[in-house]
């Protein structure tokens, strides 16, 4: 059996899917299903059982069993609303639940195949996964960072696979559940359906306007690498899973202006409330993941955002 946590979401959704690709779906869903709107991501993936978040934490009793062997935990669960700032709320859901898990998974000695974030990085240009480079501005970044530096100090103990993905700006199918924390692709897409204007932030941070950059990533080459861990289980470690190029907002929105051919953008003032907690510039070094063996590319914006936006329309852009 295979576990897999925040399966309604939008990232852990697609992975289900992957699997189910695979001939896989001795699957356990974990979920928190308050929003029922999630259940939509279910409803065409094929799985053995779904448990609500809160059951399934308090099954993970040392020596815990599901009643069949666990082959992997691929753990994507999380409250990821970066504007979120009840630090109990966060600390439980994000760093509680999980050394919670990793430690069942290091005693029964499953692989943890686990997500993290690119957003502890903070407003810093660097991305080397290393402490020097880690200042996260929000509380969610700091819950994502306590278990990876929860996760270095047990390390040395672990007989298991550990694997850790700091997520750059992931984009793609499922992720309309989000609301305010879905991609700016879907954003943009909802602006075009009801007017014929993108609205992008004027310059902050010394970016032009429409300038600021991220380094943005389809969720299928998200759940790509998290499929290549599940495949290579001597592979530990925490790793920056972006493109490893970061392009500009005004980029996305001329590749979504191209896709529907129509559209323009409109530079809207920066928010004051985002003042010095926005991350203006993020490009993952991916020098860790080459170097444990992952090769295969990535799909640029304009690759990734027509893929997309196919998905969303149902048709094929010209």
């Amino acid at each position: 059996m295979i576990i897999v946590t925040g399966g309604a979401g939008f990232i852990g959704s697609n992975l289900l899917r992957a699997l189910n690709a695979r001939g896989e779906t001795d699957i356990l869903v974990v979920d928190d299903l308050r929003d029922g709107r999630k259940m939509l991501n279910l409803t065409d993936v094929e799985i053995a059982d779904y448990l609500d978040r809160d059951d399934f934490l308090a099954r993970l009793k040392p020596g815990a069993s599901f009643g069949r062997p666990v082959r992997a935990v691929f753990h994507q669960g999380a409250c990821t609303e970066t504007t979120e700032w009840d630090g109990l709320m966060m600390m439980r859901v994000n760093f509680e639940f999980s050394r919670v898990l990793l430690h069942w998974c290091a005693s029964a000695e499953v692989p943890l195949i686990y997500a993290s974030s690119a957003s502890v990085y903070g407003s810093g240009r660097e991305s080397a996964i290393d402490p020097a480079s880690e200042r996260p501005i929000n509380v969610y970044a700091f819950s994502k960072l306590m278990f990876d530096r929860y996760l270095r100090r047990q390390r040395p103990a672990l007989r298991s696979q550990v694997a850790g993905m700091r997520y750059f700006n992931v984009y793609g199918p499922g992720e309309a559940h989000k609301g305010a924390m879905a991609s700016v692709v879907w954003h943009f897409h909802r602006q075009l359906q009801s007017g014929d204007e993108l609205r992008l932030f004027a310059g902050s941070d010394g970016f032009a306007d429409g300038e600021q950059r991220r380094d943005f990533i389809h969720v299928d080459d998200v759940v790509a690498v998290n499929l290549w861990l599940y495949d290579n289980p001597g592979v530990s470690g925490i790793f920056n899973v972006g493109t490893g190029e970061s392009r500009s907002f005004n980029d996305v929105a001329r590749a979504i202006i191209d896709f529907h051919g129509r559209g323009r953008i409109r530079y809207i003032p920066f928010p004051e409330h985002l003042a010095g907690s926005y991350q203006s510039f993020t490009e993952a070094d991916l020098s860790g993941l080459r170097a444990a063996g992952y090769s295969a590319g990535f799909l640029t914006v304009e690759q990734g955002v027509r893929r997309y936006l196919e998905a969303l329309t149902g048709r094929r852009g010209d």
